[in-house]
């Protein structure tokens, strides 16, 4: 039985009531539906609770796929007791923290739109991140960077998703921007996120409802790592 995705149709969700499928080898905690992002694409697994109907609450540390993908495994921390099979749990997110995933993660879309290279990697935090491009020839200053940046974001773009099967994304190798990271097929759609008129492209995270939510941006570092390799890091102006 795989877990229900609730992440995909309402990111904003943050808590649900659930039941424990199952715990396994490794101490993971599958339950039938969850609002738990699962780590992928560069987004990190969520954090938070599963609380139990004794208001015992168990420490969720990450999440992640199991083997078959279409199992979301809860990692408790080390030292939570386990809950039984068949249990009824409420699983709750960390929302502030999910939510600044969520800022990041587009932020980092209107990136690839800023600098529009090939992408050959990416990582996103709670606070910051990065993108990879292969870049050749000259890049804009971080100051002029920045201001496109933030341009964006002011322009209050709408954010919106749209699904596709494989064989039309198949049929359209441009909306894939990473060299490297294959977009969620296999499943027979694709889901794809837009940014108004500006950005179309495959991704399985989760984002925001409108560029304006991301917030004011700030441009990090931007270092060389090869000999096309531009790293360029981005920063939320609110972060610690």
């Amino acid at each position: 039985m795989a877990t229900e995705l609730l992440f995909r149709d309402d990111p904003y969700l943050p808590e649900t009531t659930a039941t424990v499928i199952a715990v396994n080898d490794r101490r993971g905690i599958i339950l039938d539906r969850s609002v738990f992002f699962a780590t992928g694409g560069g987004q990190p697994g969520d954090s938070g609770a599963l609380r139990r109907e004794s208001d015992a609450s168990i420490p969720i540390a990450t999440t992640v796929y199991g083997e078959d993908k279409s199992d979301v495994v809860h990692v408790p921390t080390e030292e939570a007791a386990l809950p039984e099979a068949g249990e009824a749990v409420t699983a709750a997110i960390d929302w502030e923290r999910r939510h600044r995933h969520m800022r990041v993660h587009t932020a980092l879309h209107l990136l690839s739109v800023v600098l529009p290279y090939p992408v050959t990697g990416g990582q996103i935090g709670a606070d910051e991140g990065r993108l990879d491009f292969d870049v050749d020839g000259d890049m804009p200053s971080k100051e002029e960077m920045a201001e496109r940046l933030n341009d964006l974001v002011a322009a209050d773009h709408a954010v919106t998703e749209t699904w596709i099967s494989d064989e039309e994304l198949a049929a359209s190798p441009d909306l894939i921007k990473t060299m490297k990271v294959k977009p969620p097929m296999g499943s027979g759609q694709v889901r794809l996120i837009g940014i108004g008129d500006i950005d179309l492209q495959p991704c399985g995270g989760t984002h925001v409802r409108s560029t304006a939510e991301i917030g004011p941006l700030a441009i990090g570092k931007v270092q060389s790592k090869g000999r096309q390799n531009r790293r360029v890091r981005i920063r939320l102006a609110d972060a610690p």
